[in-house]
């Protein structure tokens, strides 16, 4: 039996602007994603005995092929034209579920990685991202992650200026919000004065923490915080602590805020937990490399 492990990273979006709908009724969107430290621990083991096995600390999430780390597999197979000798995945869930982190997506890139190191690099960067893209649009970035501009539904990237050294509490409430749904709150009140991503690319190209700070933006954010008014208190909590800036990543529910000085961050914790069923005290992460 051969077992490989690696932490798969959770991501935040610095920014999320959407431009409207596409043709195929997505919405187009741009984003800048962050990769940070806050990580699920991923391992497979390649055996004899044929099938796929998926084991997860958190019983309530599938471990069949509803899951993405599950899904991820079948289609790394596909993708290479090989057999599967018969595999068994183990995940150590760290990343809070339902928060808009892309704690699922993560996974299933870091399962892609893994086998196709497993296998001897049967696909090429270009197709791993390929395969990664079928299984959702957060995959291809989750690959290598970093700091990324993403369009489209998030699959085109080009990478960015790493963000400069900080410190980033997120914290998670008790409820989640389904991507879905998130999107159909926006629907019904769309921010028609959306700003462009090009302050927050500068000032990740400057270095400027500040001014990543202020720039910080989530189209989703109001709607989804008119629902769930928890969301706006804990931004509001982050930001009276002393963040530079705080916002709701993703879809939500997660929110996150960006301090310049460690012990700042950590005192702003304590009371966030009278708020939230999750807090954590991370850092941003640059891109992995293809190994």
């Amino acid at each position: 039996m051969r077992t490989y492990n690696e932490g798969a990273f959770a991501k935040l979006n610095l920014y999320l602007g959407i431009h409207g709908l596409r043709e195929d009724g997505y919405h187009e969107l741009e984003t800048v994603f962050q990769s940070i430290e806050l990580q699920d621990q991923v391992s497979i083991s390649v055996h004899d005995k044929g099938g796929i096995s998926l084991r997860c600390n958190k019983r309530f999430l599938p471990t069949d092929e509803r899951n993405l780390a599950y899904k991820a597999a079948l289609a790394f197979f596909e993708a290479a034209g090989l057999d599967n000798p018969g595999l068994h995945i183990n995940i150590k869930k760290v990343i809070p579920v339902g928060a808009g982190m892309a704690g699922g997506s993560t996974d299933a890139a870091c399962v892609l990685r893994l086998l196709n190191r497993a296998f001897d690099r049967p696909l090429s960067k270009e197709q791993l991202a390929e395969t990664a893209l079928k299984l959702g649009a957060d995959v291809p970035f989750c690959l290598w992650g970093g700091t990324a501009l993403a369009g489209g539904v998030g699959e085109k990237l080009k990478p960015l200026a790493p963000m400069p050294e900080c410190f980033i509490v997120v914290a998670k409430p008790h409820f989640s919000v389904s991507t879905k749904a998130a999107f159909g709150l926006y629907d019904q009140q769309p921010d028609l004065h959306c700003p462009h991503s090009g302050a927050m690319v500068q000032a990740l190209e400057r270095g400027d923490l500040r001014a990543i700070s202020t720039n910080l933006y989530n189209s989703l954010e109001k709607p989804v915080g008119g629902q769930h008014p928890r969301i706006l208190q804990i931004i509001e909590r982050l930001e009276s602590a002393g963040a530079l800036g705080a916002r709701m990543t993703g879809s939500g529910s997660a929110v996150f805020g960006i301090f310049d000085d460690r012990q700042k961050a950590k005192k702003a914790m304590p009371g966030l937990r009278l708020l939230c069923r999750e807090v954590y005290l991370t850092r941003p992460l640059a891109g992995k490399s293809e190994k």
